[in-house]
């Protein structure tokens, strides 16, 4: 059985590792990126001002975001752009997940588009070893309305039921295709109002494509006060079909728009009432998966450092090897690479998420990052004070 050596190895604060990856150079870039992005005023007034700019192709606004924040987030405009970030990534012990950036499209054409870049970017993962799993959205492959509509139980028209059977068919090309080339598929989690009949799509592949190994995961947003209970559900169902379940957990994304809506249409917010109430479902889930993980293969998707240390701990508890396939941690490409890095050092499957796609398509995911990095208070982001700490250290 593994000792708890293992877990006191791991260093979070280790910078040298968490950076080794950065040049001087790139490490200097890093940090005045992440200075712009810690003052709020800034980063308000920019977000609007770039979407206004790209919006209207003002000279010149592609090639400051591409060199910026795009840079920073993201890993190309095309699959192959990516290509240097994957093996750069894989020389640090590092996997990648791919996510084509699209989302919030309503043509048909656009779906299609959506559904095709996942499919190639498969076929890459599949000449890649180390690409495991690529990510898709449910809302880049439907309009949205038919998915509250469903929500709602409210009468699809014709029109709208074929293209929920289009998206049906779509999900499933995509798993299929996974399926047949060993790759998996992380489905993304959405708003809660459109949430559960994504939930069931989910849950219907996994009945027909996890029944070997797990091919597709479903995401779990645990800010919200039912997610860890359907966790618990949905795993229950897994097992009662004799399939594996497949789960990815993220605390969540849209915990303003969430509560704005549930004030605004009078009715209780659907999200835990404080931070520390949506940490402890967070590490309950992780737990659950980690006691379970012979039936379940996760991802343990945060940039909460003790949320990982958590997932090291019960891992080093059971004994169970760092590199077992069911257990595995995730960060976004370009930030906490503190975590990220010194989990892969450690002998963990440790990945970057890495979204790719035209800059005009994944603005909006950009500007989530931005915001995310803003600081209310005005001090130092947690970001920039790794890398201030890296910068003295290397005394450059």
């Amino acid at each position: 059985m593994a000792g708890p050596e293992h877990y006191s190895q791991i260093d979070f604060e280790n910078t040298e590792i968490a950076f080794s990856h950065k040049s001087d150079k790139e490490l200097k870039k890093t940090e005045w990126l992440f200075k712009l992005m810690n003052m709020e005023n800034l980063v308000k007034i920019g977000s609007k001002i770039g979407l206004f700019a790209i919006k209207f192709k003002l000279p010149f606004t592609e090639t400051i975001v591409k060199n910026t924040i795009f840079a920073q987030f993201c890993g190309g405009e095309s699959l192959l752009d990516c290509q240097p970030v994957i093996d750069k990534l894989y020389e640090n012990d590092t996997f990648t997940i791919l996510d084509y950036g699209a989302e919030g499209k309503s043509d048909e054409d656009d779906l299609d588009t959506a559904m095709k870049e996942t499919i190639k970017a498969i076929e890459m993962a599949a000449s890649n070893n180390s690409v495991p799993v690529v990510s898709t959205k449910i809302t880049g492959l439907v309009d949205n309305n038919v998915l509250i509509k469903l929500q709602n139980n409210e009468p699809l028209s014709d029109g709208e039921k074929r293209n929920y059977q289009h998206l049906v068919e779509r999900l499933d090309e995509i798993c299929e295709k996974a399926h047949e080339l060993s790759i998996g598929v992380f489905v993304d989690a959405e708003e809660s109002w459109m949430q559960d009949p994504i939930d069931e799509l989910v849950l219907q592949m996994m009945e027909k494509y996890n029944k070997e190994k797990v091919c597709v995961y479903n995401t779990y947003q645990l800010y919200n006060i039912t997610k860890l209970d359907h966790l618990k559900r949905d795993h229950q169902r897994c097992l009662a079909k004799n399939v594996l379940f497949g789960s990815k957990l993220v605390r969540g994304a849209y915990m303003d728009k969430e509560r704005a809506r549930a004030e605004d249409m009078g009715y209780p917010s659907p999200i835990h009432a404080n931070k520390a109430l949506t940490d402890q479902a967070y590490n309950d889930g992780i737990t659950y998966c980690v006691e379970h993980f012979e039936s379940i293969a996760s991802c343990c998707a945060s940039h909460n450092a003790d949320s990982n240390l958590l997932q090291v701990k019960l891992m080093d508890q059971k004994g169970i090897e760092h590199d077992h396939t069911h257990l595995n941690f995730c960060q976004l490409y370009g930030m906490s690479d503190n975590l990220t890095f010194n989990l892969s050092r450690a002998g963990f499957n440790a990945a970057k998420y890495v979204v790719y796609g035209p800059i005009t398509d994944v603005i909006p995911y950009l500007i989530r990052r931005t915001e995310e990095n803003a600081s209310v208070t005005g001090e130092m982001s947690r970001e920039l004070s790794l890398i201030n700490k890296e910068i003295k250290r290397r005394g450059i």
